[in-house]
């Protein structure tokens, strides 16, 4: 890439998908960061809520953590943990969510429990759930950031923890869950989003550079690529300056994780 790394056209991509006046469940790291530049940039009513209670926040740095003070300081109103989740997550106010993934498969579930067939005695224990189970599950829609290679795409995850499109095509409305699922999956390479009629994930765009033969080499299965492939269009100038004077408020120690992996809730 010329002018700007992975990182930085992943986090203008999921900026960009962030419509004006929306609001917008996000993570910390990725996802914070294209949060915070949508709102410096194209959508300066996008209202940012975050899981500590704070709703309206308007950080004039990125904030490292989901308890920065600087998101109760700048928010237009801070309440409980409870009532983000029973007034509004749950019931479908909340338009858009943030989620990253250790692993995801074919129909968006995701994985952040545990790897390996054994939950007793995985090869890997994760950090868990979080909060991202009820994002999956009520928010209207969900984006999922996160680096492409074949551990991490896989046919099937090795635990549900945040549903996607479950089996396939009625499997949410059987769950009786809320949200419409996984609107987008933005990864290094591109972005896949579901096929309207199987659900399934399918390749619909490509960043600057990358051919279909190399997203598919680092997907764990036969990934379909859409009949309307496009190219994103590589960030721009005031994008890119934005961005950058954002990651610049954050200590060093932050930045080189902000950079480097590619999603968080």
């Amino acid at each position: 890439m010329t002018g700007y790394t992975a990182d930085e056209i992943m986090t203008v991509t999921a900026a960009r998908a962030l419509r004006d006046g929306m609001t917008c469940f996000v993570g910390i790291d990725l996802p914070s960061a294209a949060a915070n530049l949508a709102r410096a940039t194209h959508a300066p009513n996008l209202v940012l809520i975050y899981e500590s209670g704070t709703i309206g926040a308007k950080p004039g740095s990125l904030p490292l953590s989901i308890g920065d003070a600087n998101l109760a300081e700048t928010a237009d109103t801070v309440v409980s943990v409870p009532e983000i989740f029973n007034y509004w997550l749950q019931p479908g106010r909340i338009d858009v969510g943030f989620l990253g993934a250790a692993q995801i498969d074919r129909f968006g579930n995701i994985n952040t429990t545990v790897i390996g067939d054994d939950y007793a005695d995985p090869k890997v224990r994760l950090p868990g759930a979080g909060g991202a189970p009820e994002i999956a599950a009520s928010c209207r829609e969900v984006i999922v950031i996160a680096r492409q290679d074949r551990r991490k795409f896989v046919p099937r995850v090795d635990f549900v923890t945040s549903v996607g499109f479950g089996d396939g095509p009625g499997s949410r409305r059987c769950l009786g869950l809320a949200g419409a699922g996984p609107r987008q999956v933005i990864t290094d390479l591109g972005v896949l989003e579901p096929d309207p009629q199987t659900c399934e994930l399918q390749l619909t765009a490509v960043y600057p550079g990358v051919g279909v033969a190399e997203v598919r080499e680092r997907t764990g299965w036969d990934l379909r690529v859409s009949g309307d492939l496009r190219e994103i269009l590589p960030p721009g100038e005031s994008e890119l300056a934005v961005l950058r004077s954002l990651l610049a408020t954050m200590p060093e120690k932050r930045k080189s994780t902000a950079a480097g992996e590619g999603a968080a809730h």
